[in-house]
């Protein structure tokens, strides 16, 4: 009998060491997996938390120390402190870092996804060089289209019949995070569910500041770029991204997964962790 979404979860949360640093009136909460010599950090999608890289954090820890955040505000991390923006986001995850990994440790490897790819921004500006790589996955906050209507999505916070909730998270996961309906499994609907109802921050309002595109120029760390072929944030606009990205950037490694959407890391996990793998090794070298 195969073991279910929650089991699933459940194992991989269970193998995480727990760590916490402060974060408003309470703590944000960290997961580390892994020992390797040098630490790779992940920071969710918006709405998320740590399980957006469920597919990839087993990969990861063969090779590296894998810290993975539940942002402020969403999963079990305390809510930011209010009003709060991008440099005020950072700022918490910038210390929590700092704490979490010593000062003598390798330059490391941040990689966000979405709106973790945004937040990245000013988190990568502050630790300079502190890392080794700056790698966006499927990041917003670029300007390059509006927003999704939100008459796109289902909603789900009034329904009562769990199998109503669950029907609408599936459509809401199909029209914007994965691109093969095959791949909406029971396991993304899952986590879906469970991060969206944990999750108390307004992220987008974050990507809408510009702040990531605005820094980007200005931060110094070798940047890698992974985008799903249909991103439906990118809307075939992957050429536009592209250069972007390489402003203040020319040594920019860019490169699509073709048949994925959105949330590439689960829909093509396989592949996702090979390029990304490689991609971070190559910066090491």
């Amino acid at each position: 009998m195969s073991a279910t979404p929650e089991a699933i979860v459940n194992d991989l949360d269970r193998k995480a060491e727990r760590l916490t640093t402060p974060c408003g009136d309470g703590h944000m909460v960290w997961r580390r997996w892994g020992k390797g010599a040098r630490h790779v950090v992940l920071l969710h999608g918006g709405h998320g938390a740590w399980s957006h890289w469920i597919q990839n954090i087993p990969a990861l820890a063969e090779r590296y120390t894998v810290l993975a955040a539940d942002a402020p505000g969403c999963g079990e991390s305390a809510s930011p402190p209010m009003p709060f923006d991008g440099d005020s986001l950072a700022d918490i995850v910038v210390a929590g870092l700092n704490k979490i990994v010593p000062a003598d440790a390798p330059p490391y490897h941040l990689v966000g996804f979405s709106f973790g790819g945004v937040l990245s921004g000013p988190v990568a500006f502050r630790l300079g060089k502190r890392l080794a790589s700056q790698t966006l996955v499927g990041a917003g906050g670029l300007g390059l289209v509006p927003r999704l209507p939100r008459e796109n999505f289902r909603s789900w916070r009034k329904l009562t019949d769990p199998a109503e909730i669950m029907a609408a998270h599936r459509f809401n996961l199909g029209v914007l995070m994965i691109s093969d309906p095959a791949r909406i499994d029971e396991l993304a609907v899952y986590i879906q569910n469970r991060n969206t109802r944990n999750s108390r921050l307004d992220s987008p309002s974050v990507g809408r500041t510009g702040i990531l595109r605005r820094l980007l120029p200005q931060t110094k760390v070798p940047l890698n770029g992974i985008w799903g072929e249909f991103d439906v944030v990118v809307k075939g606009q992957m050429d536009a991204c592209r250069d972007i990205l390489l402003d203040g950037h020319p040594e920019l490694d860019f490169r699509y997964i073709p048949g994925a959407g959105h949330w590439v890391q689960y829909e093509a996990a396989d592949r996702f962790n090979a390029m990304l793998l490689d991609m971070l090794a190559a910066r090491e070298a």
